[in-house]
Parts: C-alpha cells; sequence; structure tokens
C-alpha cells in the first residue's frame, strides 16, 4: 500500500495505475462503516482498478472548533485497516498541503445546503464541496464512494458533480450500523457509556414516527420519542422531499425524515425515507 502526503506525490503516484480509479473520501478513524465503503469501491473498480482512500480532518467544514480539535484521529490504526482492505494508496495530507495561506476560493452550493445540517452549521456543505472537488481533481478518480448516512452531503456532491461537468461517479452505499441500530459513525466513540445506551432511541424514533399518516403526526412523535431522553438536545428534526431536500407540508412523493442530535457534546445524524 503507497501513502501520499501531498498532492504534488498524490498526482504523479496515480499517473502509474491502469483500470479504474475509485476514491473513497474519508475524516479517518475509520470503522466498519468505513470499510464497507472501501469494499464497494474495490468491487466497482475492478481487479484491475485502484482504490484509493484520503485520510484528512478538513478544517474548513467544521462549524464549532471545539468540534475539530475533539475529532479522533487514529491514523496508526487506519493504516492498517485499508491495508487489511487491499487498499492501493492511502492520501493523508497535512493541512498545509491542502489549502494556501491566503486561500480565497471556495465551492458554494446554495440551494440544497440551505436547511438540515447546513442550516445548523453555515459554511459546512461550502467546506464539503471545497475539499471533495479538490481530492476529485489530485485523484484523478473515475468514481467516488459516499455513504448514504450523510445523505444531505451525498445528495450535494452529486449536484455538485452535476453542475460543474465533473467526469466522476457518484457511488452510494447504504448506511452501516451497529447491531442496536446506531448508525455507525467516528463521533459514536466520543459518547459516554450512558450516551452509547441510549443514543439507538434516534433511530428507533425515526421508524416509529415514520409509520404515522400526517407531517405534522410524523414530527410529533419523532420529536416526543428523541425528547423523551434527558440526555438529548434535538438540534433539527424535519420532513423533506428526497430529492429536493425541500421542506414540505404534505406526503406527495418520497420525502425524508431527518434529525440531528445532540449526546452532550456529540452530534449524531439519521434519517429514514417515507414513500408516499
Amino acid at each position: 500500500m503507497i501513502v501520499a502526503t501531498t498532492g504534488a506525490d498524490l498526482r504523479e503516484i496515480v499517473k502509474s495505475f491502469a483500470g479504474k480509479k475509485v476514491l473513497v473520501p474519508t475524516m479517518g478513524a475509520l470503522h466498519e462503516g468505513h470499510l464497507e465503503l472501501i469494499r464497494m469501491a474495490r468491487q466497482a473498480a475492478g481487479p484491475h482498478g485502484a482504490v484509493m482512500v484520503s485520510i484528512f480532518v478538513n478544517p474548513i467544514q467544521f462549524d464549532r472548533p471545539a468540534d475539530l480539535a475533539a475529532y479522533p484521529r487514529p491514523l496508526e490504526a487506519d493504516f492498517p485497516a485499508c491495508e487489511g482492505e487491499g487498499v492501493d494508496l492511502v492520501f493523508a495530507p497535512e493541512i498545509a498541503s491542502m489549502y494556501h495561506a491566503d486561500r480565497s476560493i471556495t465551492v458554494t452550493e446554495s440551494l440544497l445546503s440551505k436547511g438540515l445540517c447546513g442550516g445548523s452549521r453555515p459554511g459546512h456543505f461550502d467546506g464539503v464541496c471545497t475539499v471533495v472537488l479538490k481530492l476529485f481533481l489530485l485523484s484523478a478518480c473515475d468514481a467516488a464512494v459516499f455513504g448514504a448516512k450523510d445523505f444531505q452531503q451525498l445528495a450535494i456532491v452529486r449536484r455538485m458533480v452535476r453542475d460543474l461537468d465533473v467526469p466522476v461517479e457518484i457511488i452510494e452505499c447504504p448506511t452501516v450500523r451497529e447491531s442496536d441500530g446506531l448508525a455507525m459513525s467516528s463521533r459514536n466513540t466520543r459518547l459516554t457509556a450512558a450516551q452509547r445506551a441510549d443514543a439507538p432511541r434516534i433511530r428507533r424514533a425515526l421508524q416509529m414516527a415514520a409509520m404515522m399518516g400526517t407531517p405534522a403526526e410524523i414530527l410529533k412523535i419523532a420529536r416526543a420519542e428523541i425528547g423523551a431522553s434527558p440526555l438529548t438536545r434535538i438540534d433539527y428534526l424535519s420532513l423533506v422531499d428526497a430529492e429536493t431536500l425541500q421542506p414540505l407540508t404534505e406526503i406527495s412523493r418520497p420525502v425524508i425524515l431527518a434529525t440531528a442530535v445532540f449526546y452532550g457534546k456529540v452530534r449524531l445524524i439519521d434519517h429514514v425515507r417515507i414513500s408516499c
């Protein structure tokens, strides 16, 4: 497995790769969910292609300095995990290698990013779009794999690829969950034992609410079930169109019930899709 730490090195190394090049962008602290992304990438690349994993805690997508400082960075475990899955190259740059000190260009999405995580984390998706486009350009990838858990991110990356004619295929990997239903996340390791035991209520609440009839009933049930725990604080709870991500008042086409919930300083997201 090759490790590149600068964009210049990455560009040179990928010139030697034959076949389809598939990228898995991550911020590290790899868990089973990430490994599933890597396996899907390997399947997409085929026996003669190359799988690349980026590990970069992107500072410009964090809206809270404390969250950035607390984000886990266990490279000593991430590298063997990648090697064990047959990854061909890991790109693990320093911040100075990715961003000039006087950088003045940002990629901005202006519709799908207005609500949900974008509404409560100003500038977050500008940071996501900027780093993802840079990774696409540096790696010269033919395809990239993203997890469905971050469905808003996935939708925005697809929109960026469409609107800017980026020649990269976007591959969606279904959400990977713990045995108790909690969506896998690097942030889960920061939960206390009590918070971790309580956190599966997020998934249960969304599933229960999804069985209700009207948008008002759905939101009422989900809010009540999540808020029943003294450990939780709801950041947002929204029912949006599955394609446009815009809020709605009636269900006439597929929708998404989405939430972000704080356990102390740890912010967890999850969603369910509801068919009309």
